[in-house]
């Protein structure tokens, strides 16, 4: 049982860094949105991807706990018995996202809310404001790929 309660510890780490990195990463977008759209509502669609973005990183802790569930049979009713090392190696393949996702949403909220004053006094510059987040994301999208190959490693 020890084991599964390591995978599961590594499961729910996972969704709850991107959980908490994605919430205050759109927070702080959203918030500076606001203040724009207080002033020029007609900024609501270019402003509305900007307060999202930040949001992707929970979708990749959420991936990765879903991943760990079906991979190592935790969703469906039984419980598995997982031994130790594996269940430490499963958790241990599950911080990249855990940590990543965290930090990095926050980091790309903090970067979104620049591109939503970018937006805000250059509306034609959209487009470089939404590709300036994206940079954060790459990190993100690099711990998710790390974190299923070494998942679908322990399988």
């Amino acid at each position: 049982m020890v084991g599964t309660i390591w995978a599961i510890i590594g499961a729910s780490l996972a969704i709850i860094g991107g959980g908490i990195g994605s919430s205050i990463g759109i927070t702080y977008a959203a918030r500076t949105a606001s203040g724009v759209l207080s002033e020029d509502p007609e900024k609501f669609g270019r402003l509305l991807v900007l307060a999202v973005l930040p949001g992707t990183q929970g979708i990749y802790g959420f991936i990765t706990a879903i991943l760990v569930g079906v991979f190592f049979g935790l969703l469906g009713g039984g419980t598995p018995d997982i031994s130790a090392a594996k269940g430490i190696a499963i958790f241990m393949a599950t911080l990249p996202v855990s940590v990543t996702t965290l930090v990095s949403g926050i980091y790309q909220g903090l970067t979104a809310a620049s591109g939503v004053l970018l937006v805000a006094k250059k509306p034609e510059e959209a487009g470089k404001a939404f590709v300036l987040p994206a940079l954060v994301e790459t990190y993100a999208i690099f711990a998710l790929v790390i974190t299923i190959l070494f998942l679908s490693a322990l399988r």
